[in-house]
C-alpha cells in the first residue's frame, strides 16, 4: 500500500499558518502585557542559558509544583499527562514500567525497545548502558525542581537524542528552603509518603528528600515497592557554585504485562503468566560546578558514577514447546516423557558507568557561544539463566529442573565527545544558533560462556544543527530550524545480529556481526506567542526521519535478529493554548502524529493473517512504505483545568483522548481476523478524565485527594498479535498446541480509582 507522505505535512502546515490569523486580530485588538523572559539552558550541563524565544524549537518547561498537580503515581503518568504529543504503552501493566513516547519516540525499561529519547538528571545521562533503557522507577519524584522537554534531534544532549531530551533538575536548599511531610493511601492497597527538608546558612545548602510506596495493584498479584533516597550539598558564592548530589533508589516492581482479550472479558484483573518481578537497585554520586571567569566568560562540569543492580525472575511458556510436543506425539506420546510447558527465566544485570563533562560558555558581543568536551564509559555485566517447569493452574510455574545458565556476557562502552554551538544576533529580533557534536563511541562484547558473542566496534558521528528564530512582535516569535542526532548500537543489539544464528531476545543471544548506528534527521518549524490575559500559544510542525534504524526482524517461528532497517519517519502537528482567567487556569493541547515505515522488510509476525505472503516465509508478513508503525496513536487532545475556589481550596481536572492504535505484529496494518487468527488488528481511542483537590488548612497544613479515570473506562494503551494456550475449561492449559488461539492480547488500563492524604509544610 503506497501513502501520499507529503499530505499530512501539508496538512500541518496549513494548520499552522492558519493560526496566524486569529493571532494577529487578538494582537491588534488589545495591548498584551509582556511576560517575564524564560531562561533554558541549551546543553545538559549548567551553562549562560538562553531566553526560551531565542531558542529553535518548541521547548516544554514543567516546575516541580506542575507534576505534582498532574496527580500521576510515576513520572511518566506525569509527562503523559502535562506534556503534549506524549503518550505512554503501559506494556508491562505497572506505572512505574511504561514506554514513554515523545514524537513517536521511546524511553522504555525493556531492553529490545527501540530507544530514541535521552533523559538527564542534574547533566547526568540516566539511559542505561547495557540497552539505552530509561528506569522511571529509579528517578527520585520528590526531589523534582524542573523539567525540560528539548525536542528534535538535538546533538548538544548527545547520544539516543533521536526525537528529544528530557532534562530533570533536582531541589537544593538555596532555591526550596523549608520542609514538607506527606502520607496518603487509597486504591489497591496503594500507601506511600514523602518527607524533604531544604535550608542554606552563609555559602552553603542542603536539601534531602525521601519517599516510599507500597501496593498490592490492580491487577492480579502485583504488588510492588519503591523507595528513594536524595541528598544535595552545595555551596555558592557570587562567582562559584559547588552541588554534590547522592540519589540511591531501591525498587520491587511486578508487572504481569499483556493479557488475552478473552481473558480481560471475564475478569479486567487478569493477568497470563507468573511471576513478572523486576527488582531495581541503583546509586548516583555527582559533583558538579560552575565558575564565572569574568562577567562573560563561565566554566562549568561535572563528574559522576552510578551503580545499578536489576534482577529479573519471569514466568512464561516454554519456546521450544511445540517442537518438543511434535517430538513426543511422534515417539506415541510415552509417559513420563511430556515436554515441559513453562520455563523461569531470570537474569542479572550489573551496571557500572562513571564520565565527566567540562564546558566553556561566553558571551561576546552579538554572540553566546558554548564549547564543551565529555567522556563516559560503562562496564555491564549480563546473565541469564532458564529453569525449565510446568504451567500450573492458576498459570504459574513449577519448577522441575535445575537451574540453566544460558547467557553470560560482558558489555563495555566508551564515549568520549567534543561538542560547540554559538547563538548570534543578527537584526536585534533575528537570532541564528549553529550547533557541532562529534561523538566517538566503542562498544567492545566479551561472551563468558565461549566466543560466539565477542565483539570489538567503533562508531564515529558529527552531527550538526541549525535555527533561527524571529521575533517578529514582542508577543510573537517564528522559529525554524534542522538537527541531526545519532545512536550506537547497545551490548545487547550486537550480542543478536546474525542472521545465520538467529535468536530470540532476551532468551538467547548469538554472533554479533556489525550494525550501523542510526542517524535521524530532524526538521521544525512553528509559532508561538501570547495573547491578552497571559494567554500563551504554539504551532509547531515537525517531521524526524530515521536511517538505519534498528529493528528486529523475524527469520521464521519464534526467531529473528537486529537488523538495520532502512527508513522510519514521525511527522506531525503540535498546537497548545494555556492561560489564567480570574480563578480559572487552563490548557489546551492538541498533536497529531504520522508514524510510518518508509522501506519495505519482512517482519515476524506469525499471529498476523497475513503472514506468508508478499514474497515472505510463513509465520512473517510485508511491511511496506507507509505503514503506520505500532502503539502510536494518530490524534491525541489534552484539556487541563483548575479553579481556584477560595484562598484554601483547589480544585483541578485532566481529560485525556487518544484515537486508536495499531497492535504489535500487525506492523502491515492488514490484519483481519478470520477462523484462524482471531482479535482485531488494533485498539480503539479512549477517554479517561482525571480530578483532584487541595484544601489548606491552618498552620501549614494540607488535605488533598484525587480520583483516576473518573468514569471507570475500560481501555487499553497497548496490544500484540500473539498466541493464547490457556483455552481449557476455565481457562487451562490445552496440551495440543493445534488447539492453542491466535488472539489480540492487551495492557488494560487501570479503573477508576481515588486516594487522599495530608501533607504539612514548614518554612526555616
Amino acid at each position: 500500500m503506497q501513502h501520499d507522505n507529503r499530505a499530512p505535512i501539508r496538512k500541518a502546515l496549513a494548520l499552522a499558518i492558519a493560526s496566524f490569523g486569529p493571532v494577529t486580530m487578538a494582537l491588534a485588538a488589545e495591548p498584551v502585557e509582556l511576560a517575564p523572559v524564560e531562561v533554558v539552558g541549551t546543553t545538559p550541563l549548567p551553562g549562560i542559558g538562553l531566553p526560551k524565544d531565542q531558542v529553535p524549537a518548541n521547548v516544554q518547561t514543567l516546575s516541580g509544583q506542575r507534576l505534582r498537580e498532574a496527580g500521576g503515581q510515576s513520572l511518566a503518568e506525569d509527562l503523559q499527562r502535562s506534556l503534549p504529543s506524549v503518550n505512554v504503552n503501559e506494556m508491562q501493566g505497572n506505572p512505574y514500567q511504561a514506554d514513554v513516547n515523545y514524537r513517536g519516540f521511546s524511553a522504555s525499561p525493556l531492553l529490545g525497545t527501540p530507544q530514541g529519547l535521552s533523559v538527564f538528571l542534574d547533566g547526568v545521562r540516566v539511559n542505561e548502558p547495557f540497552g539505552d533503557v530509561v528506569n522511571w522507577d529509579l528517578i527520585p519524584q520528590a526531589a523534582i525542581a524542573t523539567t525540560v522537554l528539548v525536542p528534535g534531534s538535538n546533538p548538544l544532549y548527545g547520544l539516543n537524542t533521536l526525537g528529544g531530551a528530557l532534562a530533570i533538575e533536582t531541589k537544593r536548599g538555596d532555591t526550596h528552603p523549608g520542609g514538607e511531610i506527606e502520607l496518603y493511601g487509597g486504591s489497591f492497597g496503594r500507601r506511600g509518603g514523602s518527607v524533604e527538608h531544604g535550608g542554606k546558612r552563609d555559602e552553603l545548602s542542603w536539601f534531602v528528600a525521601a519517599e516510599g510506596m507500597k501496593e498490592d495493584g490492580w491487577r492480579d498479584r502485583s504488588p510492588s515497592e519503591v523507595g528513594q533516597l536524595f541528598g544535595k550539598l552545595a555551596w555558592a558564592t557570587g562567582k562559584t557554585d559547588l552541588a554534590l548530589t547522592l540519589a540511591h533508589a531501591n525498587t520491587d516492581l511486578i508487572g504481569n504485562g499483556l493479557v488475552p482479550k478473552s481473558m480481560e472479558r471475564q475478569r479486567h484483573e487478569a493477568i497470563f503468566t507468573h511471576p513478572d518481578q523486576t527488582k531495581n537497585r541503583s546509586t548516583l554520586l555527582a559533583l558538579s560546578g560552575g565558575h564565572w571567569l569574568s562577567d562573560d566568560d563561565q566554566i562549568s562540569g561535572t563528574v559522576y558514577v552510578r551503580r545499578t543492580r536489576t534482577r529479573t525472575l519471569n514466568g512464561d511458556g516454554n519456546d521450544e514447546y511445540e517442537d518438543e510436543f511434535e517430538e513426543w506425539a511422534d515417539a506415541g506420546f510415552p509417559a513420563g516423557e511430556e515436554p515441559e510447558s513453562g520455563v523461569l527465566n531470570r537474569t542479572r544485570t550489573d551496571q557500572n558507568a562513571a564520565g565527566l563533562a567540562l564546558q566553556w560558555s561566553r558571551i561576546a558581543g552579538a554572540h553566546q557561544f558554548a564549547v564543551g568536551v565529555s567522556h563516559d564509559r560503562s562496564r555491564a555485566s549480563f546473565r541469564q539463566s532458564e529453569q525449565g517447569g510446568a504451567l500450573t493452574g492458576n498459570r504459574g510455574i513449577a519448577a522441575e529442573e535445575d537451574e540453566e545458565q544460558v547467557n553470560s556476557l560482558l558489555g563495555r562502552t566508551r564515549t568520549t565527545s567534543v561538542y560547540a554551538t554559538d547563538t548570534v544576533t543578527l537584526p536585534p529580533s533575528v537570532h541564528l544558533t549553529g550547533s557541532l557534536r562529534f561523538n566517538r563511541t566503542r562498544v567492545i562484547n566479551r561472551d563468558h560462556m565461549g566466543d560466539a558473542l565477542n565483539g570489538d566496534f567503533t562508531y564515529r558521528k558529527l552531527n550538526p544543527a541549525l535555527g533561527l528564530t524571529w521575533q517578529a512582535a514582542p508577543t510573537l516569535t517564528v522559529y525554524g530550524g534542522f538537527s541531526q542526532g545519532s545512536r550506537a548500537p547497545t551490548p545487547i543489539e550486537l550480542g543478536c545480529a546474525d542472521p545465520e544464528n538467529a535468536c530470540s531476545l532476551p532468551n538467547a543471544m548469538a554472533a554479533d556481526p556489525f550494525l550501523d548506528q542510526v542517524v535521524t534527521r530532524t526538521l521544525e518549524l512553528g509559532v508561538r506567542g501570547r495573547l491578552a490575559g497571559n494567554t500563551q500559544w504554539n504551532a509547531t510542525v515537525f517531521r524526524s526521519t530515521n536511517r538505519d534504524d534498528i529493528l528486529f526482524v523475524g527469520t521464521g517461528g519464534s526467531l529473528g535478529y537486529f537488523t538495520n532497517f532502512g527508513r522510519t519517519r514521525r511527522e506531525g502537528v503540535e498546537l497548545g493554548l494555556s492561560g489564567e482567567t480570574g480563578a480559572l487556569d487552563w490548557r489546551v493541547n492538541y498533536s497529531y502524529l504520522e508514524a510510518t515505515f518508509q522501506s519495505s522488510a519482512c517482519m515476524l509476525a506469525e499471529n498476523n493473517s497475513t503472514e506468508g505472503e508478499g514474497g515472505c516465509p510463513d509465520d512473517e508478513i510485508r511491511v511496506s512504505r507507509g505503514d503506520r508503525l505500532p502503539g502510536l496513536p494518530e490524534h491525541s487532545l489534552k484539556l487541563g483545568l483548575g479553579w481556584r475556589a477560595s484562598d484554601t481550596l483547589r480544585l483541578g481536572a485532566d481529560l485525556l483522548a487518544y484515537s486508536g492504535q495499531y497492535v504489535r505484529g500487525n506492523e502491515n496494518n492488514r490484519h483481519k481476523p478470520n477462523d484462524e487468527f482471531g482479535g482485531r488488528g488494533k485498539l480503539p481511542g479512549y477517554v479517561v478524565v482525571h480530578l483532584n483537590a487541595d484544601y489548606k488548612l491552618a498552620r501549614g497544613w494540607t488535605v488533598f485527594g484525587r480520583i483516576d479515570n473518573v468514569f471507570d473506562q475500560h481501555y487499553a494503551t497497548a496490544g500484540a498479535l500473539a498466541e493464547n494456550p490457556f483455552v481449557g475449561p476455565g481457562n487451562a492449559f490445552e496440551a495440543d498446541p493445534d488447539g492453542w488461539r491466535h488472539e489480540r492480547f492487551v495492557a488494560p488500563g487501570a479503573p477508576r480509582s481515588a486516594w487522599v492524604g495530608v501533607r504539612y509544610a514548614w518554612k526555616n
